[in-house]
């Protein structure tokens, strides 16, 4: 995680400025977690290439590549908590239940 990146207290999302960002489902066994965190950087890299050759085909097909990989992941698709929560991914912080915590924080490292 970098320096500006932090977990909410229940582990379910990563906030990068001020956004929410669905973690990883930890109930992953170590070895998927890792072979499915593999396919989305080569995914990535793969984006990036196509990007950079403008081969908007290629891009497409390693968009598609990126999405399996974070639905594998459980970080896109249905959520992966059974308590009924609702999904606040890309919500801003400020807009959700988890707004008081962050600000808490914040207040804290002044």
């Amino acid at each position: 995680m970098g320096k500006d990146t932090i977990k909410t207290p229940d582990g379910r999302y990563l906030v990068v400025k001020g956004r929410l960002w669905r973690c990883s489902n930890p109930d992953l066994p170590e070895q998927v977690y890792r072979d499915q965190v593999k396919r989305l950087m080569s995914a990535r890299r793969k984006v990036r290439d196509a990007r950079a050759s403008r081969d908007e085909s290629q891009e497409r097909e390693a968009r598609q590549q990126v999405d399996q990989a974070k639905r594998a992941l459980g970080e896109r698709g249905p959520v992966w908590w059974s308590d009924g929560e609702p999904d606040y991914t890309q919500c801003k912080i400020e807009n959700t239940p988890y707004a008081e915590w962050y600000r808490s924080l914040q207040e804290a490292s002044k």
